[in-house]
């Protein structure tokens, strides 16, 4: 299997609840398929470039509502609890709240989504939170609730890794003063680890430790944190399953998934034939014959009786095509004088007030609104068409663009936003870059700051968000 190939050390796992769920998930799902009694399902118009982890170029099953309907009506015990599928969403199951002593462990408490903490007592009412959790035995023998730590004098702060950036600031960002050696960090993961630390009932002493070597530049990449002498890791980490074998990630506190930025084609045409674009071509010869047929009909129906449409026969036939064709901005001169075409004209007439008021939007919107596409929507085309490929430094992107299939010379490495605007401008046939793949998260900087000029489309891949661990 491939996962035993990426990961060939992990022969003997402890499941913990997440792989009980996943277990779970799984069991209801071999129940649906059961249920719907196909024992192939296939996936037709598979992707040429679909790899076992990429699980987005899979393509929808014919028997796909059909699995979403039994999956919804599975319910069972399973390893994690009850299996209970309502609108699309597992619900919560009850959680036990317990106090460990020692060896031993006491149930203090009940948690369910309709009710919150109950008491394990049903037989009391409670309305607070002594009565729910009784006496709880806290480290050191003790029933009194911990205040906290002190303030430390004399021990060693919380080491805390910074990753160090040059582009994307915004997120992380440290700056030195070459004056006074002291080392600021701020940007918006920074921002949220200190609202975190100060929602703590107690004090927590850190520093903040930049990842860098002698030369003053990153040490290594986003993985390579993880195995660093750090007792926490703030920044712009995404959760990844390789990381999350060393670490423990907080919850996400962001979501952020793998999409990419392409150039914008405008489609807005230059040429002096615009005025032909608000129609199509089968619609244009349409309205012509009906001129035509409007113009021999009218003068069937009126030559004899009108002096109008009488003459010589390149009057007659001037006068009837000029006739058709004045109604279409309302200054024919001539009069009808039979029912039966006056029937017809005003027929004629409404039709032509919707062809005309249907052209004049059409051209207009051509004429004032930027007819934005972007040049690339998938990254199989790229793939397809031997494009070079941009990525962030030292991210985990580049990984997932060679597990798709990506070539490494192919592939180029972007360090500030604007190189990634630059090499984009260039584009592959000129050195650059045809598209520049990212987080999502830092790709909306690059719009932000870039909007005019490129789109993000996306997400290609999906992942769990940033966090800290």
């Amino acid at each position: 299997m491939k996962f035993q190939q990426d990961y060939p050390k992990l022969t003997k796992v402890k499941l913990d609840v997440y792989g009980y769920q996943a277990h779970d998930a799984i069991f209801a799902l071999a129940m649906a398929v059961e249920q719907v009694g196909h024992t192939s399902i296939e996936y037709p118009n598979a992707s040429d470039f679909f790899k076992a982890t990429n699980l987005d170029a899979l393509k929808v099953s014919q028997y796909g509502q059909k699995l979403v309907r039994a999956l919804s009506g599975t319910k069972f015990e399973g390893l994690a609890g009850d299996f209970n599928v309502v609108e699309g969403e597992l619900q919560s199951s009850t959680y036990k709240i317990i106090n460990v002593i020692g060896a031993t462990t006491k149930d203090i408490a009940l948690w369910t989504p309709e009710k919150g903490m109950v008491s394990t007592n049903t037989s009391k009412t409670c309305t607070n939170s002594k009565c729910i959790f009784g006496t709880i035995k806290w480290p050191g023998d003790s029933f009194s609730v911990p205040k906290g730590w002190e303030i430390p004098t004399n021990r060693k702060k919380l080491r805390i890794g910074v990753p160090l950036k040059d582009g994307f600031t915004e997120f992380v960002k440290i700056t030195k003063d070459p004056y006074t050696n002291t080392t600021a960090v701020t940007g918006f993961c920074i921002d949220v680890f200190h609202a975190a630390v100060k929602l703590l009932p107690y004090h927590l002493p850190h520093e903040f430790i930049p990842y860098e070597n002698s030369s003053g530049s990153m040490a290594g990449t986003y993985d390579d944190l993880v195995y660093e002498k750090f007792d926490a890791v703030v920044g712009d980490t995404t959760i990844r399953t390789n990381r999350s074998l060393y670490v423990d990630f907080t919850m996400p506190y962001t979501e952020s998934n793998v999409g990419m930025v392409v150039p914008i084609r405008d489609n807005k045409s230059k040429n002096a034939w615009i005025f032909m674009k608000p129609l199509t071509w089968g619609l244009w010869l349409t309205t012509l014959c009906f001129f035509i047929c409007i113009a021999f009909v009218v003068w069937v129906l009126e030559h004899r009786i009108n002096k109008d449409f009488r003459g010589p026969p390149s009057h007659q036939v001037g006068t009837s095509f000029w006739f058709s064709f004045s109604t279409m901005v309302f200054s024919h001169r001539e009069r009808v004088v039979s029912n039966s075409a006056r029937f017809v004209m005003i027929v004629w007439v409404f039709v032509m007030l919707i062809v005309t008021q249907s052209y004049t939007a059409n051209l207009s919107s051509l004429l004032t609104v930027q007819q934005l596409q972007p040049t690339v929507s998938e990254l199989n085309d790229l793939l397809r068409n031997g494009d070079i490929v941009g990525y962030s430094k030292n991210s985990f992107v580049r990984e997932i663009l060679i597990g798709m299939g990506f070539n490494n010379t192919r592939l180029k490495e972007i360090n500030l936003v604007e190189d990634g605007d630059k090499e984009l401008t260039k584009g592959t046939a000129k050195g650059g870059i045809a598209a520049f793949v990212g987080n999502t998260l830092g790709l909306e900087v690059f719009i932000a700051k870039y909007c005019s000029k490129y789109i993000m489309v996306g997400p290609i891949s999906k992942t769990n968000g940033f966090a800290h661990y």
